[in-house]
Order: structure tokens, then C-alpha cells, then sequence
């Protein structure tokens, strides 16, 4: 616990924390009482407090100790950037009202540097001071002074249990990703395939000018769309012929599993359609609903030029890699017999599909750790804001 000089102790009394706009202290904060948090085995929860007043840091401080966690204080924005950068925080709290707006700044800083940006951050607000611009500038959430031990406690546990639940479904998700890119490595012909289609698909939806949710829908898209096949027998998947009546049946059921797989997950409820529906045909011959035109999500009629395009210009168990020129007749062809979009189809003749490959082929494919995973989609979010 820090150090307090008389004069400090005297003013945390009940009528001086009043006035410093923190109600209903007890004596217990400041003897080093705690709740089970304080005792419970196991790593602590580490909070970084940020502000210039002193009072306040040795108060805020001696509430959050007293429940079990451990603090650091920082007095102003660029101390409190060191310490993020150096240190590992499960949350901060910084005070609005730090100089010049820095709070605010602060604030946006954080969020802008991506190995900070996950820290969720709790600004305590004073009356002067708009908890909607507090919002505006990147925080998760505010408190707005007067406020007690309790409702201070209560909220840092709730952005806390809210941090833990996003950890695990991005865990979750970043074992799906990984669990794609092992189905698509049971073949050596198709590395890249997950990576490439998710290139394709995003370079369309910028061209389409869609919002950011829309593009990591199509990006998580190009990985999860096959990863139905997980299942799959390697007879069906690599046989170098036509497949039988039966056999195609089967192949036909990945669309189903791969929407299954990703259905707990609600994070992946805008890539399920994709999923499901990436082999439906403009003309309502494809599976597995037989949808028509523009009954087909729009992201799934993005990604099937990707796929159909890649597994053109790619070797496959049936067939050798075309051109890209020849691809593109294909798709072409295809397009005038009623499988693709036709208003989509200029928009992909216009990708400039040998920088398209190039790139793709510059990412490594070795993602069996789920850790390198995980990097891979901080990376995209933080290029898709």
C-alpha cells in the first residue's frame, strides 16, 4: 500500500473523500482489508491508474489494493505510455481531467497503438467533464465522480469479466482459423488457399466500398468457408476423378458443417452466410438452398469469384492449373451461363490479380500455433480499423 502522510489521511476522512468526489468510504480501505479477490491464489489483476493529483492516486489506489489488485500510477500521459509499452495491464483507469486534455489524448493514443489497444480503459469523469466525450475518445466506459468504493469495484469488475468473455471467443476463433488452414494443409497443392481468397474477397469489398465489419467478414471468410471439410475422407477429397452420386453428396454437406462449426461463435455470425452459401448460383442451380440472384449474401457472391478464380489458376487432385487469362475466360463463361454475379463481374476482371498472387505468396503458411494465429488477426483488425 503507498505511503500516507497525515495530512492525506485526514483528508480521506468520510467529509474529504466527499469532496474529492468519492462517497462511502470506510476505514476497512485503507487498513488493508480486502475482498476474496485480495486473498485468492493465482495472478493478480494488474491496473495502471493514471493522474495528476495526488489525492486521488492514493485513494483510487487504496480501493482497488484493498480488493486484490495490483496497481501502478502514473502521473501523467507520456509516463503512462511507458508504462503500457513495458508492462503487461489488464486494464487502466485514467482521469479525464488530466492537463490540457491529455486524458483524452491518452485516451486516443491507446487506442491507436495496436499492442495497446486491447487495455480496456475506465475514465473517471469529473462534473466538468461529458462521459460522451469520454466515449467519443476511445474509452470503454466511464464513471462519473461523485462515485463509491462499491460502484467503482462493480464496474472494473464488470469491464474485467467483459474482457475475460472476448479473450476466449477470440481464442475460440483463432483455433477455428487454425483448424482451417490444418484442413487446407492436408493438401500441399493448396497452400495459400485460405490466405489468397481472403486477399481476393477483401480487394473486392474495398472496390465496393463496404464498411469495415463487412471486409473482416470476408477476410475471416476466405479462411472458415471450407472448414466444413474438416471431416471430410481424404478418398473424396483428393480422388483425381469425378466424384460418384454418393460421394458428391457428401462433399455437397461441408457448406452445412462448416455453419455448424462456426454457429456458437457469435463474433462469426456475419461469416455463417458466407459459409453456408459460397456455392450458390446466380441462376439457382447451386447448393445447399438453391438460392437465386441476389437472394445469395452479397459476401458470398464477393468471395465465389475468389474461389472459383484460385482453384482455377492452382493445382488440384482432378485438373493442372490454368493461366490467369484462361481463368478469367472461365469465369467468364461461367458468369453468361448464370453461375456469378454479372454486376460483380467487372469489378473482379479489374483486381490486378498477378500483384493479388504475388502478394499472397509472400505470407507464410506455417500456422499451427495458435499464437501466430492469434497475431494474424490482431493484424487484420488492426489494418480494418
Amino acid at each position: 500500500m503507498l505511503p500516507m502522510e497525515p495530512e492525506l489521511r485526514e483528508s480521506t476522512s468520510a467529509a474529504g473523500c466527499r469532496k474529492l468526489g468519492v462517497t462511502g468510504i470506510w476505514p476497512e480501505v485503507f487498513d488493508g482489508a480486502g475482498s476474496d479477490a485480495a486473498r485468492a491464489p493465482g495472478r493478480r489483476v494488474r491496473v495502471l491508474l493514471v493522474d495528476d493529483v495526488e489525492i486521488h492516486l492514493h485513494l483510487v489506489s487504496a480501493i482497488l489494493r484493498a480488493e486484490g489488485y495490483a496497481v501502478e500510477t502514473a502521473r501523467d500521459a507520456e509516463d503512462a505510455l511507458a508504462r503500457l509499452r513495458a508492462q503487461s495491464f489488464d486494464m487502466a483507469v485514467l482521469s479525464a481531467n488530466l492537463p490540457a486534455l491529455a486524458g483524452y489524448d491518452l485516451c486516443l493514443r491507446i487506442r491507436s497503438e495496436p499492442g495497446l489497444r486491447p487495455v480496456p480503459v475506465l475514465m473517471l469523469a469529473g462534473w466538468d467533464v461529458e462521459g460522451a466525450d469520454c466515449l467519443a475518445h476511445g474509452a470503454d466506459d466511464v464513471l462519473e465522480r461523485p462515485f463509491t468504493p462499491t460502484q467503482l469495484r462493480w464496474r472494473i469488475q464488470s469491464m474485467l469479466r467483459e474482457r475475460a468473455a472476448l479473450s476466449r471467443l477470440e481464442e475460440s476463433e483463432a483455433v477455428l482459423f487454425s483448424l482451417a488452414v490444418a484442413v487446407e494443409q492436408r493438401d500441399p497443392g493448396t497452400a495459400g488457399h485460405c490466405e489468397r481468397l481472403a486477399l481476393y474477397s477483401v480487394a473486392m469489398g474495398m472496390r465496393l466500398e463496404l464498411p469495415s465489419a463487412d471486409l473482416r467478414a470476408l477476410y475471416r471468410g476466405g479462411f472458415l468457408h471450407d472448414i466444413g471439410k474438416v471431416g471430410m475422407p481424404d478418398s473424396i477429397l483428393f480422388k483425381p476423378g469425378p466424384l460418384a452420386e454418393d460421394e458428391w453428396a457428401l462433399m455437397r454437406t461441408h457448406t452445412l458443417r462448416g455453419e455448424q462449426i462456426c454457429a456458437p461463435l457469435r463474433c462469426l455470425d456475419q461469416v455463417q452466410p458466407v459459409i453456408r452459401s459460397h456455392h450458390e448460383r446466380w441462376n439457382g442451380t447451386g447448393y445447399p438452398d438453391a438460392l437465386r440472384g441476389d437472394r445469395i449474401p452479397l459476401l458470398a457472391r464477393i468471395l465465389q469469384f475468389a474461389d472459383v478464380f484460385d482453384a482455377l489458376t492452382t493445382v488440384r487432385p482432378y485438373k493442372p492449373a490454368l493461366s490467369i487469362q484462361d481463368s478469367l475466360r472461365i469465369i467468364q463463361q461461367e458468369t453468361r451461363q448464370g453461375w456469378h454475379d454479372p454486376e460483380l463481374l467487372p469489378l473482379f476482371l479489374e483486381l490486378k490479380h498477378e500483384q493479388l498472387r504475388e502478394l499472397a505468396f509472400t505470407v507464410h503458411y506455417e500456422r499451427q500455433d495458435l499464437n501466430a494465429m492469434k497475431e494474424s488477426l490482431a493484424n487484420l483488425r488492426v489494418a480494418l480499423g
